[in-house]
């Protein structure tokens, strides 16, 4: 689907991939040249897409963004929706031998059972002094490794084994310690009754129409439901899918661009799952965010309606994520909700929807040592930004997202402009 109005006459660019980086990148390009951006799905959006339900919207994978994600509120103030912030409560816990445990007050955890006092202070000094401890030495050690020696053993397996496992599933004993202490720094925005999380009123969904449509008002097609399966470029001009143009952003996955191809490093990636409820009652004891140490087909069980208020639904919305390698198996959501409702004593009649979103590469799978190849992804004259770019190092985020879009952007602004001065 083609959509357009009024295009310029001045550079051609295409954006491959309409997720948040592409259309940053986009946004920016677009007042002064013609962008063109393919998305492969029917949405604009990409992991921020939602699904439309009769009386709202909710995004296919859980959300949300901190206090420091300056680029983004930076935006968000651009384009008007800056009232749209909500700063919300995000409560913590871990499933545990099939407990519930409240993880979100310092009284909470002084009760945590699982961990004796000594643990609880050894834990509590690590996560004071952790802002202070330098990523960059980090990246070849992994997170297994460096916990251990730092809290123990059973502090590990306790209290941060199950974060690690509901983000990286099989792979959560290969994983950086880089970014295991830059999600826990990140979140560090915490008072006494909770961490400080931000969110948009009713959801992502009106962001996206927002900046989609700034876009297009400057001129800027998009063509959705339309992946790209061929770029290569000839006599300084890039063509993709046939069409030319003078310079070309891609943010989608490198396997993917390397399927179109382009010869570029390898680095490796994870698949998410990601099946949303709609439910008839709270059943996460009013916690959003639930890491599970016991053994189940998804990592965490996210509470969304414990974060944003369930008036604006009608009902409680819950989300179960599950990370994985290659493809998930076809059965996936009907284990997933069958876990879950025997685990969190749900009945199948108090499931009024339910729908399950996949990603093959949903993002990179951060290994020990991933710094590196990072570092080596570079193709000469292809502007490369996405969740594998520097900004989304050592932990992928809607601020990096936003801060590699911007990026991108300049430097292909910077590029022309010294290519009109050389002229």
């Amino acid at each position: 689907m083609g959509i357009s109005k009024g295009l310029k006459q001045n550079m051609r660019i295409a954006i491959i991939g309409g997720g948040l980086t592409g259309l940053v990148s986009a946004y920016r390009l677009s007042v002064e040249h013609n962008v063109t951006i393919y998305e492969k799905s029917d949405e604009i959006g990409g992991l921020l897409a939602s699904y439309h339900k009769e009386h709202y919207s909710i995004e296919r994978f859980y959300h949300h963004f901190f206090s420091g994600d300056k680029s983004f509120l930076e935006l968000l103030k651009e384009l008007g929706l800056y009232q749209d912030v909500l700063w919300l409560k995000g409560s913590t816990g871990t499933y545990q031998d099939g407990v519930i445990y409240s993880l979100t007050t310092p009284l909470e955890i002084l009760r945590y059972p699982l961990l004796s006092f000594h643990d609880k202070l050894r834990l509590a000094l690590f996560m004071k002094n952790i802002k202070c401890v330098d990523t960059s030495m980090l990246d070849t050690i992994s997170a297994e490794k460096y916990l251990i020696d730092k809290v123990g053993e059973k502090i590990y397996r306790s209290f941060f084994f199950p974060l690690l496992k509901s983000k990286f599933g099989q792979n959560a004993n290969k994983i950086s310690a880089a970014w295991v202490v830059s999600r826990v720094a990140i979140r560090s925005d915490r008072g006494v009754s909770g961490e400080r999380l931000g969110y948009l009123n009713r959801g992502f969904a009106g962001f996206i129409t927002s900046i989609s449509d700034e876009i297009i008002n400057r001129g800027g097609i998009f063509f959705t439901g339309t992946p790209v399966t061929h770029i290569y470029q000839e006599n300084n001009h890039w063509f993709v899918n046939g069409e030319s143009f003078d310079y070309v952003v891609s943010t989608i996955a490198l396997p993917l661009l390397k399927e179109a191809g382009i010869e570029i490093p390898e680095i490796p990636y994870q698949g998410a799952a990601c099946v949303t409820l709609g439910l008839k009652r709270q059943v996460t004891r009013g916690i959003y965010w639930i890491n599970l140490y016991d053994e189940a087909p998804y990592g965490a069980v996210i509470g969304h309606t414990c974060l944003a208020p369930e008036s604006w639904y009608g009902e409680h919305i819950v989300y179960l994520a599950s990370y994985y390698s290659g493809k998930p198996s076809p059965d996936l959501q009907e284990r997933m909700i069958q876990d879950f409702c025997d685990k969190f004593s749900v009945r199948q009649d108090e499931i009024s929807w339910s729908d399950i979103t996949t990603d093959s590469y949903a993002g990179p799978l951060y290994l020990a040592g991933y710094k590196s190849l990072m570092e080596s992804v570079h193709v000469p004259g292809l502007y490369l930004a996405g969740m594998f770019s520097r900004e989304n190092y050592p932990e992928r985020s809607i601020e990096g997202s936003v801060r590699a879009g911007e990026r991108v952007a300049g430097e292909i602004s910077d590029c022309i402009r010294i290519s009109e001065v050389n002229r």
